[in-house]
């Protein structure tokens, strides 16, 4: 174990070597540590033992979340550790659902710093700054703006939970050294009033940065990473619709970038797709799919889905013209006006209807929710999915909970337990009638995590959307008859980091067969990826 030369009480608290009471009696007398820690020497198991009760006891979640953020800041491996071996119980308290509340309070909660942070008066200096990072060897970066959390809107620097966040999820979920990972928040300012008069508020208190200053900024950030950590990927996170496809096209055929929301969403999303035919038995290709909003995430799947459908042998028109969306004014057809330039292939000839009405003429096999507004899937909606369907597949995406088009236990009851149902925020199981439901939670978790450990071993150039379909094959694949049977559509969160690996694995031969690197990578896959895989224990 490397100790960096530390040595007694700052060995004790240096947050990625201590191991606390776990060091053995030789190790306290080699590092200086015999007097500063209680005689027993408690191994990594029983300190997990100690620290689950300690949370457990907890009255709310929010109160869980600051007590797991307080263990990472004092001992990464045993944070990590426990989230592993609990990690259906702990992810929902890093990441979704408790991570939008955690944003909202981001300000009233704060004790350490985590992440970096770059504001509109760092203009010019950000390569710079950046210099000040204390690890130098950066794989992974994930960058938020703060304007569009999850479905909660604009929380300026208090979205900078989503970053660390998602960094633990690189971590626990595939491996990447937590060394090698950095959260960050471009603080360009909120437009949220409340926040910015909220005296506890910790951001750049002012309007907005827009236009050519604001994307000139980004524009200096991305450079800074390229010149500063070279071998890094960016993913962008929680950017507005607009701003998140603009980037990701600006930047994504000129380095290694990828947005989330869109590529993340829409991977994970496919994955279920292509499971819930082995329920239903029909042909993906055949497949008619509606979608509820025409953000980002919607708009990101349908482009997946076409790349999917084309590869299943449609041509791009007639896969196209599977694909139906539904924005506030009902069916989005041809003689619509001011529709959106990603979802205007998909606007299709059809009179004007209401989305009960559109489910009834056209009936889609799949329903896809990505409003961000809580109820959309209400019982005439499910019911009339029903209707068509002798198994619909309902997709309820937004998150947190509490923006979740319907629950689990809604979907069941209202479709009499027909459904073939997941979400964007998990839920417990819903027992109807004499069957036992465990919904699975369709979570970014499951992909981004091994995209970027397949990225990390390849040293890919590019992230391309074969990477995002190959991680949708991969994570369908994996998903076992036994899971299926209980109503999940994806695997059990404990095999995450199956999934990652063979999403990783997947990555590597798509980077080599689209020329996207330049490494001779060993024969041996697998093992190799393995031995890259960071393993939290002493």
């Amino acid at each position: 174990m490397n100790m960096r030369n530390l040595h007694g009480k700052a060995l004790l608290v240096d947050p990625a070597l201590t191991k606390s009471t776990a060091f053995t009696r030789e190790e306290r007398k080699q590092y200086g540590l015999r007097g500063l820690i209680p005689y027993d020497v408690a191994d990594i198991n029983k300190q997990i033992a100690r620290v689950l009760g300690s949370m457990r006891c907890k009255s709310s979640d929010i109160e869980k979340y600051i007590f797991l953020n307080a263990l990472l800041e004092r001992n990464q491996r045993l944070f990590y550790r426990m989230m592993l071996d609990h990690i259906e119980e702990i992810m929902p308290l890093v990441y979704t659902p408790t991570v939008g509340e955690a944003c909202k309070e981001f300000a009233h909660i704060f004790r350490n710093p985590q992440g970096f942070y770059i504001t509109p008066e760092d203009r010019g200096d950000i390569a710079t700054i950046l210099g000040n990072w204390p690890e130098k060897d950066i794989r992974v970066i994930v960058v938020t703006d703060g304007e569009r959390i999850l479905g909660l809107g604009d929380l300026g620097a208090n979205g900078m939970g989503i970053p660390i966040g998602k960094v633990a999820l690189y971590v626990a979920c595939a491996g990447i050294n937590p060394a090698q990972c950095m959260p960050i928040m471009l603080d360009v300012g909120t437009n949220n009033i409340a926040l910015r008069e909220d005296p506890l508020y910790l951001g750049y208190p002012h309007p907005r940065i827009q236009g050519d200053e604001y994307r000139s900024l980004v524009d200096e950030f991305v450079d800074a990473v390229q010149y500063r950590f070279p071998h890094a990927l960016i993913q962008f996170e929680d950017f507005l619709t607009p701003h998140a496809f603009e980037f990701l096209d600006m930047y994504g055929k000129k380095m290694r970038c990828f947005n989330d929301d869109i590529q993340g969403t829409a991977a994970v999303t496919l994955a279920g797709i292509y499971t819930s035919c082995r329920i239903t038995h029909k042909q993906f290709s055949d497949l008619n799919i509606m979608f509820l909003g025409t953000g980002s995430a919607a708009g990101g799947i349908a482009e997946l889905v076409v790349d999917a459908f084309c590869a299943a042998g449609l041509s791009q028109q007639q896969a196209q013209e599977r694909l139906w969306f539904i924005d506030r004014k009902g069916l989005v057809t041809s003689d619509n006006q001011n529709i959106k330039p990603r979802i205007r292939p998909f606007a299709h000839a059809h009179a004007a209807c209401g989305f009960v009405d559109a489910i009834g003429a056209i009936k889609p096999d799949v329903l896809i929710g990505a409003t961000g507004v809580a109820g959309t899937f209400d019982e005439a909606v499910v019911r009339k999915m029903a209707t068509v369907n002798e198994r619909p597949v309902i997709i309820a995406l937004s998150n947190p909970t509490s923006h979740t088009e319907c629950t689990a236990e809604q979907a069941y009851q209202w479709s009499d337990g027909r459904v073939i149902f997941a979400s964007g925020s998990p839920f417990n199981p819903v027992q109807y009638e004499d069957k036992l439901f465990r919904p699975a939670q369709g979570n970014n978790a499951y992909i981004f995590p091994g995209i970027g450990l397949g990225v990390y071993a390849s040293s890919a150039r590019l992230i391309s959307q074969g990477m995002f379909l190959a991680a949708a094959e991969v994570l369908a694949s994996i998903v076992t008859e036994q899971e299926i049977a209980t109503g999940a559509i994806y695997p059990s969160l404990t095999r995450v980091r199956e999934v990652s690996h063979a999403i990783a694995v997947a990555v590597c031969r798509v980077a080599v067969s689209e020329g996207l690197t330049n490494v001779e990578l060993p024969n041996d896959l697998e093992s190799y990826i393995h031995s890259l895989m960071y393993e939290p224990n002493y």
